[in-house]
């Protein structure tokens, strides 16, 4: 059904883009025009090589000392010929943690050149690697794998990836070099002549390439110490990551603003139904209960509509839209088991472009009556059903992106309240709909709250676990991170990618869009809070091998950046294609069983392994989706229940790799 509505939305997207107004921005203060334009290393393509510090300047008033600076002239416009505004770009004190670094390069073989591919993640620190990504901060070399764009037909236009095997630092700065780059025929593919022209010999004053040089010359000098010449060089920049505060500064913001008004009180809430079920309508949810929470409301239009943006003062911070408030609606399911004994309470975070009725699903109920949890949900606004023309209309027209994650973040707000509400012993228990006749509680308040979220509420609950001052534990089943590593893998994003394609037709371009977009994204899901994710908090990763919606090589990306460790053994001899299955995630041996700390479990309902490019899992060839299997399981759910309770990663598999049977 999600996919006839997808598709007949597509016709209309371009249409919704030109009548979505673009949001209003505030511009940082101190913000003046670039006037460097394209960077000439790369005259191919504006942008290019990406990310680029070239498209930055100095501020000392950020934590990286510098500010994305870039100009209507340089983003990629649509075929509507509409400027991209760069305000909400600008705001970054630097670039992704998990951007891809996009390059040109035609002719290339990356098997000849002998570049990491996913497969030999391993080989991309070796010290002759033809691609070096170099953390200057630090002096320590990056992994990464490096892959073409699988998706481009022109391959005068196909750009070549390298994609950070664990998320970049915060803050770091970072230089990149490609060298001794090889054809099909094993020719050394010579560097063009801007490059070569840089990296020679000191040009001079007047010489329009000598800014260029200088700027540069840092970089080259930090790549010379760690063992990398310019005589090999067919390419070289260098970039800097955004900061933690630019990275989570707007969700932490306005959490802290509402939070420090709330007080040590419930929020407001009101419950509009009640429903009970005799056994013989439902043998595990006994009551389900339904309502609306109030917050404060931060977006720019009151009530927050689809395709709101934040209200913004004028130095660009959020700040709450004046008395305005969203009301949250919410949904409950209560086990039975709760009227025994109060059940634990915890939030449930639905899937893609989804809505809160995910919550009354199947596998949720057996979660909730198996193991006596009571979930409560609220739809993840900015990427929920009502928000689905808004994010068309993003593909079409940049300038209406900001609304997906910037609507998200008080998605976020709304649940953390939800959850507030849910375990406050002045909240939700005090309503007749979470007692019983006599009076007793059905949820227990004293322990904190649990987090359970599948899909797009794996992706985006990750931010929200780190921003919640309530949830100790959450479970990210079929996660990942990273929507700009994510969407050309995922089957799910076959009608949206028919949008991205009739606003940017070349390929090229469109891997431009999709790091653009992430770097905003950021702020509204995992990708920007990963890398301290895990300071405070406990997070299990449920992952099914070969997924077709959400990549298994994202999903190990987000692992090794939270420091996530794997139980094993996790797949089959000879299942992975990999030379190391699961580079650089350490271990659970048996001997540290039960484990207390972050973990990944991969569970295999014997779907055959997904593309090693980056194209999703289509066709007959992958066989059947494993997407929703590992939260249908049993076994799975007794891992899960065990983890939110007591913290404790317990090995329900035996001395197996853990097996999903597939579900319909």
């Amino acid at each position: 059904m999600r996919q006839r509505l997808l598709n007949g939305l597509l016709a209309a997207a371009l249409g919704a883009a030109a009548l979505l107004a673009p949001p209003a921005h505030a511009a940082p203060a101190g913000h003046h025009p670039p006037e460097r334009g394209c960077d000439p290393l790369a005259p191919a393509e504006c942008l290019l090589p990406f990310p680029n510090d070239w498209y930055t300047r100095p501020d000392p008033g950020t934590d990286t000392g510098r500010r994305v600076d870039f100009g209507p002239a340089e983003l990629p416009r649509p075929v509507t010929g509409q400027p991209v505004d760069p305000a909400a770009w600008n705001r970054s004190d630097g670039f992704s943690p998990g951007s891809a670094l996009i390059a040109q390069v035609p002719g290339l073989d990356l098997a000849e050149t002998g570049a990491a591919p996913l497969t030999g993640i391993g080989r991309s620190l070796d010290r002759d690697a033809p691609v070096v990504l170099l953390d200057t901060t630090t002096g320590e070399r990056w992994p990464y794998w490096a892959e073409p764009d699988s998706n481009a037909t022109d391959p005068a236009r196909r750009a070549l990836l390298i994609h950070p095997a664990r998320s970049l630092h915060d803050g770091h700065h970072y230089a990149v070099a490609l060298r001794r780059l090889k054809d099909a025929a094993g020719r050394t593919i010579p560097a063009a002549a801007p490059f070569a022209a840089v990296a020679g010999r000191r040009l001079p004053a007047h010489d329009p390439l000598r800014a260029r040089q200088d700027r540069l010359r840092p970089a080259l000098a930090a790549l010379r110490r760690a063992g990398v010449t310019t005589q090999d060089l067919h390419l070289a920049w260098d970039f800097t990551v955004a900061s933690t505060r630019s990275l989570t500064g707007d969700l932490f913001t306005i959490r802290d603003d509402a939070f420090r008004r709330l007080g040590n009180r419930s929020p407001g809430f009101a419950v509009t139904q009640v429903t009970d079920f005799t056994a013989g309508q439902d043998a595990r949810i006994a009551r389900e209960v339904t309502g609306e929470i109030t917050v404060p409301g931060y977006l720019a239009l009151p009530g927050g509509p689809p395709g709101s943006v934040l209200h913004r003062d004028r130095d660009g911070v959020p700040r709450r839209l004046p008395l305005s408030t969203q009301l949250a609606t919410f949904r409950c399911e209560i086990p039975r088991s709760a009227f025994r004994t109060p059940s634990h309470p915890s939030l449930y975070g639905h899937g893609l472009l989804g809505s809160r009725s995910e919550v009354g699903a199947g596998n949720v109920k057996d979660m909730a009556a198996e193991h006596d949890f009571t979930f409560c949900a609220t739809d993840w606004i900015g990427m929920a059903k009502e928000d689905i023309p808004v994010v068309l209309g993003a593909l079409a027209d940049p300038n209406l992106f900001p609304a997906v994650p910037e609507r998200s973040e008080q998605g976020m707000l709304n649940a953390l309240f939800l959850g507030r509400a849910l375990i406050h012993p002045e909240g939700l228990v005090t309503d007749p709909a979470f007692r019983t006749t006599d009076g007793r509680p059905l949820v227990d308040t004293r322990h904190g709250l649990a987090y359970d979220g599948n899909s797009q509420g794996g992706i985006l609950g990750g931010a929200l676990v780190a921003a919640s001052p309530d949830i100790r534990r959450g479970v990210l089943g079929v996660t990942a991170m990273n929507y700009g590593l994510l969407l050309n893998r995922s089957a799910d994003f076959a009608p949206f990618q028919q949008v991205l394609d009739l606003a940017y037709p070349d390929k090229l371009r469109q891997q431009l869009v999709l790091q653009l977009f992430q770097m905003v994204w950021d702020r509204g899901e995992t990708n920007a809070y990963a890398n301290h994710l895990t300071d405070h908090h406990q997070v299990l990763m449920h992952i099914a091998y070969g997924d077709h919606q959400v990549a298994n090589a994202a999903a190990e990306v987000e692992a090794r950046t939270i420091g996530a460790r794997l139980l094993s053994p996790a797949l089959a001899d000879g299942r992975s294609p990999d030379t190391v299955p699961y580079w650089g995630i350490r271990r659970i041996g048996p001997g540290q069983l039960p484990y207390r700390g972050s973990a990944m479990t991969v569970w295999d309902s014997g779907t055959p392994t997904p593309p090693l490019t980056n194209t999703p899992p289509a066709g007959p060839d992958y066989g059947h989706d494993p997407h929703e299997d590992p939260r249908n399981s049993p076994a799975a759910r007794q891992q899960k229940a065990t983890f939110l309770t007591t913290g404790r990663v317990i090995n329900v598999c035996g001395t197996a790799p853990c097996t999903a049977t597939p579900t319909s």
